[in-house]
This record gives C-alpha cells, structure tokens and sequence, in this order.
C-alpha cells in the first residue's frame, strides 16, 4: 500500500546530505506518522542517542519526559510525539558543547515534513534554534523570556528550554519555570494527546 508519509520517513532517514560534514557520518534522527499530534522540535541529537539510534533515549530525554508528565510509552509512540530536529544528525563537538545543528537539514526537510502532518496540534520548541527558525521576530531577546513569555505562542508553539543536564544552573535561577511553566506544559500535553 502506497503511504506517502512512511515513504517520506524513510528518505529523511536515508539522508546523507551533509556526510561529508559528519564527524561520526550521517544518522538522521527523526520520527512521526501521519497521526502525530505534537512535534518535537529541538536542535540535533547528541553523541549517544547518534550512538543508540533511539530520540531522546538519554538524560534529556529522561527529563523531558518528566516535563511533559508522560509515560516513556506514551512519548515513544510516534502517533504522540513526532520528532524533527533542526539538524537530524549529530553535528560534532565545539569547545563549550555540541556544535550547531547543520544548516542544511531545516530548510531540506521540514516544510516537507509539516505539509505531511496534518494532526499536529502542538509543535515543541525544545532550545534557542527551534524558537528562533519557528518563532522568528515573536521569539523575546533571550530564551529566558521566550519560555517565560510560552502562553504567547499558544496554542501552536510552546517553547522550553533543552532538557540537558548542562541546565542544572538554569532551572536553579529560574525557579518559575519547574513551578509555573510546567503545569502548564503538561496540561496542554494532556489536552491534545486526550483529545
């Protein structure tokens, strides 16, 4: 049976358009089906889910799954979440972190990739690249504001910050976010996927 979404699945997971640029070679991680309700938005996978193959399936994704007060069942089902980085592959290692995702992928990919979804409910901003390519002159000046600012980009957008532990230090100072910005972030999770 012709199913144009899976076959648009599996050339984004064929894509070695940047192999070249790849410390490790190209390995696009990106998941969704048709039925994908909230999309995942976020910068590129790291070394070790590049390593295992699996999104999200390390630290940040740990946390992210407490964020969104979900089950690992619920957010490993594709017709939940659906993942889309702004760079499918892991980009290598810079002096303070993980470089950029490559620049390549975003515009290669993801308007093909949205026109392919057409249940997405909520898409997920998951750092500063997501916020800045979706949110363009909406996003705030820092990321701070824009996750503190999220109800403003409702009922499309909600912006977080990544999930990493490097973080620690972030969701120290800005205790609002683990008591106000979550709540709300795991009641409009509920919503959609309830619906």
């Amino acid at each position: 049976m012709h199913d144009p979404t899976t076959e648009l699945l599996n050339s984004a997971r064929a894509c070695t358009h940047c192999a070249e640029c790849l410390p490790l070679g190209p390995r696009p991680i990106v998941d969704f089906t048709e039925h994908t309700r909230i999309l995942l938005i976020s910068q590129a996978p790291g070394s070790i889910v590049h390593k295992n193959g699996v999104p999200w399936l390390d630290h940040g994704g740990k946390r992210l799954r407490e964020w969104l007060g979900v089950t690992d069942a619920d957010f490993f089902d594709p017709n939940n979440f659906g993942i889309m980085p702004m760079g499918f592959c892991y980009p290598g290692k810079g002096k303070s972190g993980d470089l950029p995702p490559r620049p390549e992928c975003a515009p290669l990919w993801h308007d093909r990739i949205l026109a392919a979804l057409p249940n997405v409910q909520l898409r997920i901003l998951i750092g500063a690249y997501a916020q800045k390519a979706y949110l363009g002159k909406r996003a705030r000046k820092t990321l701070t504001e824009t996750v503190r600012q999220h109800e403003d980009y409702l009922p499309a957008f909600f912006p977080l910050p990544h999930p990493s532990p490097r973080n620690r230090i972030w969701l120290a100072k800005n205790d609002w976010f683990e008591n106000e910005t979550i709540l709300s972030l795991r009641k409009r999770v509920s919503m959609v996927l309830t619906n």
